[in-house]
């Protein structure tokens, strides 16, 4: 163990990892060589170790503070770091201004070129950039369409849709996108369907009246829980883009100047088929915000989805890098 180096730990492929972090009020150090949070109980404090050998991402909300050390260590794992908002809601700035969360990549890490030259060939061309937004997107109906009729746990905690109506609902949806001209239509497209969605939840779980708030402004639960769970994907989604060598700038369809436009592209992946039902039913069960947060994370795990984030963007970066589109 003595030539055990931390910077060994990354040769564990990120998509095995198990554990995904959303830490607030607490210190991040590191201590005999761990690197471990710090919660303060009344005068006394817990340490609680973070195995960053299993770790994909670790999120620091309100009230956190990390040491260089720890940052070294977490980035010699290969682990990302991002800074949010309370409950995983983004960052604002003092002029109101919308700031998504922030992510320190590990620097000093050797990633692979391959993806990031076969991404650059097609994304210089707005018609191939829009192929490869409509690839990711039929990827993300058949995500929501197969999670939604089968999974068992959704299933068991009463979350249970008409299958006619949400076959109808994708596949007009898969028509659409097909069909749009631009980024602008498609993203319409995309949130005409999500909002359908939220309709088919509320009704599975008879939550009541519910609408989409925007910038974390949402009271209730199943708002606040969406914004914490989205939250987790967008965490996902940055380190399988990491992984791959893909900067995060380079997206296909939320907008090709936006500030880490991929991450929110392949976080759509999965977004709407294991964190929205979650929300709804745990907001119905009554679930505290760490229950909620812990369900997310294991169904996340579950059904694999950084493996589907990783194995998504190397088909987009197959079928559109090679120019035979």
């Amino acid at each position: 163990m003595d030539d055990f180096s931390p910077s060994d730990l990354k040769t564990i492929l990120h998509s095995k990892r198990a554990n995904i972090y959303y830490l607030q009020h607490c210190r991040v150090l590191v201590n005999g060589g761990r690197v471990e949070y710090v919660t303060d109980e009344g005068k006394q404090s817990l340490y609680w170790n973070i195995p960053i050998a299993n770790t994909t991402t670790v999120l620091l909300g309100t009230g956190t503070s990390i040491t260089q050390a720890a940052m070294r260590e977490l980035a010699k794992a290969g682990v990302l770091v991002g800074f949010c908002g309370g409950g995983g809601t983004p960052l604002f700035s003092a002029n109101e201004v919308d700031v998504e969360v922030a992510w320190l990549s590990p620097q000093s890490e050797y990633r692979p070129t391959e993806y990031l030259q076969a991404w650059v060939r097609f994304w210089f061309d707005d018609a191939q950039r829009l192929a490869a937004a409509k690839l990711f997107q039929r990827m993300r109906l058949e995500r929501i369409e197969r999670t939604w009729l089968n999974s068992r746990v959704f299933n068991d905690a009463g979350f249970s849709v008409p299958a006619e109506r949400l076959k109808h609902l994708i596949a007009e949806a898969a028509s659409r996108n097909e069909a749009a001209g631009d980024n602008t239509m498609l993203l319409t497209e995309e949130a005409r369907l999500t909002k359908a969605l939220f309709k088919l939840a509320v009704d599975a779980t008879g939550y009541g009246d519910f609408t989409r708030a925007k910038r974390g402004s949402g009271a209730d639960p199943a708002n606040r829980f969406l914004d914490h769970g989205n939250y987790l994907a967008y965490g996902l989604a940055a380190t399988a883009t990491w992984v791959l060598g893909l900067p995060h700038g380079l997206s296909v369809l939320h907008g090709k100047t936006r500030r880490g436009g991929l991450v929110f592209d392949v976080a759509d992946l999965v977004k709407d088929a294991t964190i929205l039902p979650q929300a709804f039913i745990s907001a119905m069960r009554g679930d505290e915000e760490q229950e909620f947060r812990q369900a997310c994370i294991e169904n996340l795990s579950r059904s694999e989805s950084l493996d589907f984030m990783i194995e998504s963007i190397k088909t987009v970066a197959d079928a559109l890098g090679d120019g035979s589109q």
